[in-house]
């Protein structure tokens, strides 16, 4: 995928902790209904395909690991596509937050995919990957600084 040069690379600031968080609630609701989607059609897939019956689904690791690993990249592949499209998810187009390379480019899907193996390491560290935006001069959580891109807010209008 071709990146692009973004515009307002002058009039953007480094986001701090409660945008991101506005934003991370924001996407928490999409990111529920991306789960509750592919539940279902797991569900479905283990009873009609499989002829499981409903007792039986879930009962065995293979169905909870197969859930489990199906919501965690479907939810990377939303926060993939949102970042390479256009640097931003629907919470963060309504906290006017962009995610963008150092140099104002959008990222690349190995920048993205490095995003979202680190963001997954931040929330289970209890959101320390992300309070480091406090203490870091730059403002930039653990994703920012592994990945080498930087979330900026963007001026209204």
């Amino acid at each position: 995928m071709r990146t692009r040069r973004f515009t307002q690379l002058g009039d953007a600031w480094p986001a701090g902790l409660g945008r991101r968080l506005g934003a991370m609630l924001y996407d928490g609701f999409l990111v529920t209904a991306i789960w509750i989607a592919v539940t279902v059609v797991h569900l479905m897939f283990f009873r009609y395909m499989l002829g499981q019956s409903p007792e039986d689904i879930g009962a065995t690791a293979c169905d909870v690991w197969s859930l489990r690993i199906m919501l965690v990249v479907f939810v990377s592949l939303f926060f993939v596509f949102s970042w390479t499209r256009g640097g931003m998810t629907l919470g963060m187009q309504a906290w006017r937050l962009r995610v963008q390379t150092r140099e104002g480019y959008s990222l690349s899907v190995t920048q993205c995919l490095i995003r979202c193996g680190v963001a997954w390491l931040s929330l289970l560290t209890l959101g320390l990957g992300y309070l480091w935006v406090l203490f870091d001069p730059q403002r930039r959580s653990w994703p920012d600084i592994v990945s080498k891109t930087q979330t900026v807010v963007l001026p209204k209008g």
